[in-house]
């Protein structure tokens, strides 16, 4: 028995020893002349031997947002953690927005059954060298990210051709798909045809944003559709949702310097 506690005892040392910290964390920062009325920021971080990467989200919301890679190191002794933001990947911002690189110094504490990540970070203006205001932080680790709707698809190829069914049922749906905000087909009912459009993508314009508004709901709501979408080689399968008052959401990215991503939101 006393072998067997001991045993119990040195496990669970380890465990917590070897915390794990991959996952969502979700705070909020203050930022003097910041763009966003509210800093909301969220780390998606994979942690293996000491080695973070992922990604980092500050937005206001899930319209209204920068995407950067993150990556640094974890100190599983002292449960600190040392992150860099790098090259920013996507964002919607309005134009007079600047983009502030930042660098965080954090410690991972719990308080009951919340995990948080506490500290400091400061930063720099891309392109400028110019101080961001730095300031405390703290973030707390939550289930799902805000942007778990809204799938983003890595692509490798200038066209891509986007073609609308109606999933399962036919039953009268209608939609309005539109790109960047321009609308490309209107009115159009989805049946076991599709409903066709082409955009280019390109290093110029690296980020492009599709969205099916609901025109009706058909007779069995709420008014949905599967989208397949061709890339060169590649193509993507995705169903989306939408109603009267919530439109489905897709965002593409394109990037040549790696293999377009399989299923998108994984």
């Amino acid at each position: 028995m006393k072998i067997l506690s001991s045993l119990l005892l040195l496990l669970l040392t380890v465990a917590l020893h070897a915390q794990n910290l991959n996952g969502v964390w979700k705070g909020s920062l203050q930022m003097g002349g910041g763009c966003f009325a509210v800093n909301n920021i969220e780390m998606q971080l994979h942690v293996a031997n000491g080695r973070i990467t992922g990604d980092c989200y500050h937005y206001e919301n899930v319209n209204f947002y920068v995407k950067k890679k993150i990556a640094g190191r974890y100190d599983a002794d002292t449960k600190i953690l040392e992150l860099h933001e790098g090259i920013v990947t996507t964002f919607h911002i309005p134009p007079t927005c600047k983009i502030c690189i930042k660098n965080f110094n954090l410690r991972y504490t719990t308080d009951g059954n919340l995990e948080i990540l506490t500290g400091t970070w400061n930063g720099t203006v891309l392109g400028t060298g110019d101080n961001c205001s730095g300031g405390p932080i703290t973030l707390s680790r939550v289930r799902e990210s805000a942007f778990s709707e809204v799938p983003e698809v890595l692509v490798d190829t200038g066209t891509l051709r986007l073609d609308f069914y109606d999933n399962a049922v036919v039953d009268g749906d209608s939609i309005t798909v539109l790109v960047d905000g321009n609308v490309v087909a209107a009115h159009q009912r989805l049946g076991t045809k599709p409903i066709t459009t082409y955009f280019t993508i390109d290093l110029h314009q690296p980020f492009h944003e599709i969205e099916m508004v609901a025109e009706n709901l058909g007779s069995i709501p709420p008014n949905t559709a599967m989208l397949i979408v061709t890339a060169g080689s590649h193509k993507y399968q995705l169903f989306l949702s939408s109603t009267k008052t919530k439109s489905a959401m897709v965002r593409f990215v394109y990037d040549k310097s790696e293999e377009a991503n399989a299923p998108p939101g994984k």
